[in-house]
Order: C-alpha cells, then structure tokens, then sequence
C-alpha cells in the first residue's frame, strides 16, 4: 500500500514528541502535524518544563515510572550532547521542602532523578518554615527553544506542519489513514471528554540570573524553576477556571510566596506574566479508539490530559502512542501486517 498518512493534531510538547516517536517507530509513514497555535502560543511554552512528576490517581504507579524514566533518560543524552544549548535542556539543582514531613518520603521517581537525598539540617537553615526537604537534580526543557528544535527535527524527517483548526476529528478522515489526538484542553471538545478540565496555572518569568538553584514547596502550589534566560516562579491550580486573563492580585501574591522562600528574588527585574491552561484528568487518555460513519471506520489514537506532568512523561507517552499507531497502521485495508512498522 502507499505510505500510511497519519496526522496528528496539538503542537505542544506531547503532539510534537508524539509525532517524533511516529516517525522513527515508522519511517514509511507520512507524518502532518495539524494546530491552531505554535509555539510560542501553546500551554507548553507556559509551563516551566521542569522534569518532576506529577501523579495520575487513576494510572498505575509501575506504569508512570516507565514513562517517567523513559523521558529523563531521552532528555538526559539530549542535555549531554553538543545540541543541548540549542535544544533548551539542562540540569538543575535544588530543593523540595515540606513544612510537615510527607508521608512519602521516597517518591516513586526518587531513583530516576540524579543524587536523590533528604536535606540536612544545614541546608534546612535557609528554609525556616520547613521541617523537612529533599535534595536532587533534575532537568528542565525551555521553551520556546525545545518546541523550536522539536519543530527543526521533525521537519528534517519530511514532517508537514500546518496551521489548521480541527473542530471534528472525522472531518479528517478523507485525508489521513490515521489520525492522533494530542489537542491538550482542546480535546475537551474534539473529543467530547467531559473527564477533561482545565487546571489554570499563572506563572511568572522574570530576570533573577543569580538564582541558580529551583526551590519547590511540596505543595506544589509555590515554586522557583531557574532556566537558561528567566526564572519561572509560580503557581497557582485553578481548577475549572477557563479564564486566559492574568489576574493582577494573583501576581502579587506568587511573587510574595515566592520572595519569602527565596527573598533575593525582590531584585528581580522585568516581569512577564503568563497564564496556561493544563490539560487535566485523574489518568492520561492513552488509547486507541476506531470512529465509524456510514460503515466508513477511521482509526484515531488519544494522547492527552496530561495536566501539570507533560513535560515529565512527554517521551514515555509519545512511544505508546506511537505502538498504538502502528497497531492501527496494521489492519488498515492492504497492510501487511508483517510490514516492519
């Protein structure tokens, strides 16, 4: 048969590394990336792009570990190899601190990142409101520029990328074989998900090139991510809140929590506020499902709701995504199905 067409729509950082993970699992695909934003007008360029999980209630542990450590070992060659400037990743240091000692005190991801340790009473010091923190380095993608270098990748594969609206999926089905779905919140609608919502997260970038260590309240609501040019400091989790609009009194208060974990940090200059809307359900949507009109079935595979963990499980997400592809690509009509895929 000709080359399977395959599409996916999103282009944040899971459709971009999904559609990566489609190209090298099968080559002989032709691949077209379909979005109404880019970079750098995705939730992706909003968030910190910092490598510690967030946890699905509803997805086994064993199985968030895998997509975790298939990521950080990805990125990690990445950050130690001549293209990491380019590509946005590098390693970072610091702490995660807790005003109560947590009743995990081994998260599961404690032996995938680097150097994992409890803080000593020492480090303690610089934090007097905590009781109890957790030393480790991990890395951090920043975007725009990882987005951009996925972009260049994909493009040098023979990639398409289109600026297009997607209102149904079905409407693509008498242009692609396949069609993936990693349209983040705009699944909400694409594919009807009433288990989707919205987790809207305001973050500030600013310039604090001194601070070189990420500081995280266990919360999770308070955080200092240095990168490579600005300093995010966050947050807020606002669930079912679908405004864009960045709240002033919201800014003021990230930046006094901020401030009172890390105070050098009232120098900061030239604040730049952004808000996202992470893509959010108790377990990430993973799957294959076939649409059928009329006797006429269009296979589509799902990867989204990966809410405020994208960036930690990009890459393990993205290779079951593209597994399932090729399953569909499989037992399309004239594939042999011991066609290497």
């Amino acid at each position: 048969m000709a080359a399977p067409k395959v599409a996916v729509v999103g282009a944040g950082v899971i459709g971009l590394s999904t559609a990566l993970c489609i190209t090298e699992t099968c080559p002989s695909c032709s691949v077209t990336v379909l979005a109404d934003q880019f970079s750098p007008s995705t939730t992706s360029d909003v968030a910190a792009g910092m490598l510690i999980p967030h946890t699905y209630p509803d997805t086994p542990i064993h199985v968030q570990k895998q997509w975790f450590k298939e990521t950080f070992t990805y990125l990690f060659a990445i950050s130690n190899s001549p293209e990491a400037s380019e590509a946005g990743i590098h390693l970072v240091s610091g702490w995660q601190v807790f005003k109560n000692t947590p009743r995990e005190e081994l998260p599961f991801w404690s032996d995938v990142v680097l150097g994992f340790r409890p803080m000593s009473e020492a480090e303690l010091q610089k934090f007097p409101q905590h009781r109890f923190g957790q030393a480790f380095t991990t890395l951090k993608c920043d975007c725009p520029p990882y987005l951009l270098w996925l972009e260049k990748r994909l493009k040098a594969t023979g990639v398409q990328m289109h600026t297009r609206k997607v209102a149904d999926l079905w409407d693509l089905h008498s242009e692609y074989n396949v069609v993936v779905n990693c349209a983040g919140i705009g699944a909400h609608q694409l594919a009807g998900d009433e288990k989707l919502f919205p987790v809207r997260g305001q973050v500030l970038k600013v310039h604090a090139p001194w601070v070189k260590n990420f500081i995280r309240d266990g919360d999770g609501l308070t955080y200092i991510y240095p990168g490579i040019h600005r300093v995010t400091l966050g947050g807020t989790r606002e669930k079912e809140s679908w405004s864009l609009s960045p709240d002033p009194g919201t800014t003021k208060e990230i930046f006094d929590r901020c401030c009172s974990l890390e105070p050098s940090l009232r120098g900061a200059q030239d604040i730049k506020v952004k808000v996202g809307l992470r893509p959010s359900r108790w377990c990430v949507r993973l799957q294959r499902e076939v649409l059928s009109r009329g006797g006429v079935k269009f296979p589509v595979v799902h990867n989204y709701g990966h809410g405020a963990g994208g960036f930690s499980v990009q890459r393990g997400t993205a290779k079951e995504a593209a597994r399932l592809v090729g399953e569909c690509i499989a037992t399309l009509p004239g594939s042999s199905s011991r066609a290497k895929l």
